[in-house]
């Protein structure tokens, strides 16, 4: 039988619009360009002016938007078979309809939530955020898998976007099933717990570049596996915010900024307030806390992200 012919990447509706869904979405609302560069998720990089395209629920997707809209295309659909392969992508992936789709967007963006009226009330307690906002709109908190979530943040300390996404790429290719090639680049998605376990795997992540960092996600996922399980974790969703940041302290590798990122990204702690060296020169020198010493303490930590939450 002939191969599959090789998948091309959409990168607008134009193209191949029955290939295509949209929901009402202005940038006012979501920016996507702002949201997914941000370092809240590594798992995307913009594949053409203005498209993003990423992995997201064990699909490949491309989403780009326009005045009112949010256009999204997944991959490994069209045409699938019964057997082998078609469009380079694995026939056996089930089918999702329109409306699980439109359902996945809009938890992992919580189109749900109006961010209009946030930024509204955000701007009149808030005279710094009311200057800036305008430049930045439409920024809003992603909702990812907990388990992405807590194993990439880990892989954040003493690190930049560029190279944590590298690091992340790295990772989903070695240890994640393979999901699709879309211009001879393949996809993979993120590894399931089991895949991160094995006797090998933090040798494996040195042998990556992840260093000192490999440890402390192997043993993770083997604490998580061991304890909680995948829904256990994500149980935590429903668990106080203090209670999920402790558990997730417990953690190998999870200090207090990695934990309240997974509280914040994964966990729907809105009250969660990661504070890292950027965050806390800001605090000084732009809201005027005054903080003692030159490094940041687990008590000014504590004390900065109470009064940004409590401001907000």
């Amino acid at each position: 039988s002939r191969p599959p012919a090789p998948m091309k990447l959409r990168d607008a509706p134009s193209a191949r619009p029955s290939l295509w869904r949209c929901l009402p979405c202005p940038p006012a609302e979501l920016r996507l360009d702002l949201v997914l560069s941000s370092g809240q998720s590594f798992r995307w990089w913009e594949s053409s002016p203005g498209a993003w395209t990423g992995v997201l629920g064990g699909r490949v997707w491309t989403l780009r938007q326009d005045r009112e809209r949010l256009w999204y295309t997944v991959y490994g659909e069209e045409g699938e078979k019964e057997e082998g392969e078609q469009d380079g992508c694995p026939a056996k992936a089930a089918k999702l309809d329109g409306a699980e789709t439109d359902r996945i967007l809009r938890d992992y963006f919580q189109l749900d939530v109006g961010l209009s009226a946030l930024y509204r009330s955000w701007e009149a307690a808030d005279p710094l955020f009311r200057k800036v906002a305008e430049d930045f709109p439409g920024v809003r908190v992603l909702r990812q898998d907990p388990v992405e979530c807590l194993l990439s943040f880990i892989c954040t300390s003493n690190n930049h976007i560029s190279r944590i996404t590298a690091m992340i790429e790295r990772l989903c290719q070695a240890f994640g099933p393979r999901l699709c090639s879309i211009d001879d680049r393949p996809f993979h998605a993120f590894p399931p717990l089991s895949a991160l376990t094995g006797a090998d795997a933090e040798a494996r992540l040195r042998a990556l570049g992840f260093g000192y960092r490999a440890k402390f996600v192997s043993g993770t996922a083997r604490a998580i596996a061991d304890g909680l399980g995948a829904e256990g974790l994500r149980q935590l969703r429903t668990a106080p915010y203090a209670e999920a940041r402790k558990v997730l302290c417990a953690l190998p590798g999870v200090g207090a900024k990695v934990a309240d990122c997974v509280c914040l990204l994964s966990l729907d702690k809105a009250e969660a307030v990661p504070v890292d060296t950027h965050v806390w020169q800001i605090a000084r020198q732009r809201y005027g806390v005054a903080l003692g010493g030159r490094s940041l303490t687990p008590r000014t930590y504590q004390e900065i992200g109470e009064g940004r939450a409590g401001l907000w």
